[in-house]
Formats: structure tokens, sequence, C-alpha cells
């Protein structure tokens, strides 16, 4: 099953685009990003990644 076919995966990309684009302003130093938006973004971002790492068949990595 490709990455782009699975409802799953694509959940998954959606949320560490999301996760991840919330990271970029404190990166950045452009805004001050309060500490529990970082941690909702770090945990949008682990959750993206376990569904995305789990869509396929087999074992995941």
């Amino acid at each position: 099953m490709g990455l782009l076919t699975s409802k799953k995966a694509l959940v998954g990309l959606v949320l560490m685009v999301v996760g991840t684009l919330t990271f970029v302003p404190s990166a950045l130093g452009t805004a001050s990003v309060p500490v529990y938006a970082l941690a909702v973004a770090a945990l949008v971002l682990t959750a993206g990644t376990w569904l995305v790492g789990t869509s396929g068949d087999g074992r995941p990595v």
C-alpha cells in the first residue's frame, strides 16, 4: 500500500506538518511561543510519525 493511498498515512502526514510548523516560530526566535504549545506540537508530531510508521504492511520501523 502506497503512502498517499492510505488514510492513516495521510492523517499522519498532516499531523507531522502541523507539528513541525508549530515549532518554526520558536526555532526562528520570531515569536514567543508558550511552553505548553511546544509540548502539544511535540505530541502532534509524535502521533503523526507513529501513524505514518505503522500505516504500511509489515513491521514498523
